[in-house]
């Protein structure tokens, strides 16, 4: 029995990787709806802070993980001391504050865009003029784009500081972007690591729109991405599957942006395209198994579901199915709202441009007429 905490569509995908592998999977999520609590063998219905739930999980699991960075840090360090738990909580603690992981980046030489940290509006006002234009972003509790402004000058980023309720934050100066990329790698308790090949990624409203294998960047540019994320890992002794997000500017550089402490909507495409997907990943490292091979089989294209394709009703699926190149993943989630990731798609191809442009047929068929009205509006 593998315990799991959390019961998203994450979880979903890693109880059913673990499913294929003959291990049963007990889910801790308060939600009764939860898309991970729906196929599991147990479903503890209960706090991250409940007592009883998590002695139960020490108690019954082999070994615990987590699908996202804010599980309270007190109740995975808990659990440390009565079970194996993947990733560590001094491992997560760091993924899940920004001024601690802008810290741990520079710190380490993985390069960061120039930024500051804000712990009060006269941080602000002592801010290098060089920095703004900028981004303010909230260290705790963002992620899709929530917790964060672009601001001009001081002015608004006080605005902006007052507005995210006086948090502290990071200010960050708005970069030339060319591209953004993401690496996920697996390590394991015994150092050893592997690392899945590059995914090149487009957001839309700070969320993840869609995600192209292999990045169409140049070859050393991805190999110092891997090396790079690679290294985060060593350096987090981190054992587990997570992510590292880049920027590649404009001139060619690469600097780190993000670290994510769990498989990543970006590394989605593994299911389809490669030997072995990031989910199984994650229970080999839980168990102390040798990781599978990383090699992508087929150059991929993966695109985000959103609720807002639900506004006239459920999609029509036969048009993802209609194409041979295609696999559509949902994740049993009961309610369709606008933003939410729903589910995803993958789409196959010769060559990445050509993944995508049955990617993008595929996703112009699915979209409601009011979608599409606005899209060429």
């Amino acid at each position: 029995m593998l315990g799991m905490l959390g019961g998203g569509q994450l979880g979903r995908m890693f109880t059913l990787a673990a499913h294929g592998m003959g291990y049963r999977v007990t889910v801790l999520d308060p939600d009764p709806l939860s898309p991970a609590g729906s196929i599991a063998d147990v479903h503890l219905k209960a706090a991250y802070q409940d007592r009883e739930a998590l002695q139960l999980l020490a108690d019954t699991c082999v070994a615990v993980t987590t699908e996202f960075e804010n599980v309270p840090a007190d109740s995975l360090r808990w659990l440390a001391a009565h079970c194996t738990v993947s990733p560590g909580s001094d491992a997560v603690a760091v993924a899940q504050d920004r001024i601690r992981e802008k810290n741990f980046l520079a710190r380490h030489g993985f390069g960061t865009a120039p930024f500051a940290v804000i712990e009060n509006e006269a941080d602000l006002d002592g801010a290098d003029a060089a920095l703004f234009p900028g981004v303010l972003k909230r260290a705790r509790f963002g992620y899709d784009g929530k917790g964060q402004a672009r601001i001009g000058n001081v002015a608004d980023a006080k605005a902006a500081f007052r507005k995210m309720g006086g948090e502290p934050c990071v200010l960050e100066k708005l970069v030339a972007l060319a591209k953004e990329v993401s690496v996920v790698v697996a390590r394991g308790a015994d150092g050893r690591s592997v690392a899945f090949p590059v995914a090149e990624n487009e957001h839309v409203d700070g969320i993840l729109d869609v995600s192209i294998v292999p990045a169409r960047v140049p070859p050393e540019l991805a190999r110092e991405a891997e090396r790079r994320a690679l290294g985060v890992a060593e350096q987090l002794a981190y054992v587990g599957v997570l992510a590292v997000e880049f920027f590649v500017l404009t001139d060619g550089t690469l600097v780190a942006n993000e670290i994510a402490p769990r498989p990543h909507n970006s590394g989605h495409y593994t299911i389809d395209a490669c030997a072995t997907s990031q989910f199984e990943q994650q229970a080999r490292a839980m168990c102390g198994l040798r990781f599978g091979a990383t090699r992508l089989l087929s150059p991929v294209v993966m695109v985000n579901l959103l609720g807002d394709l639900w506004a006239n009703g459920a999609p029509p699926w036969q048009e993802v199915f209609a194409s041979p190149h295609a696999k559509l993943h949902l994740y049993g989630k009961h309610e369709a709202r606008p933003g939410r990731k729903m589910g995803h798609f993958t789409a196959l191809g010769a060559t990445a441009d050509a993944a995508l442009a049955t990617a993008l047929a595929i996703r112009a068929k699915l979209q409601p007429s009011s979608l599409r009205a606005a899209a060429h509006g």
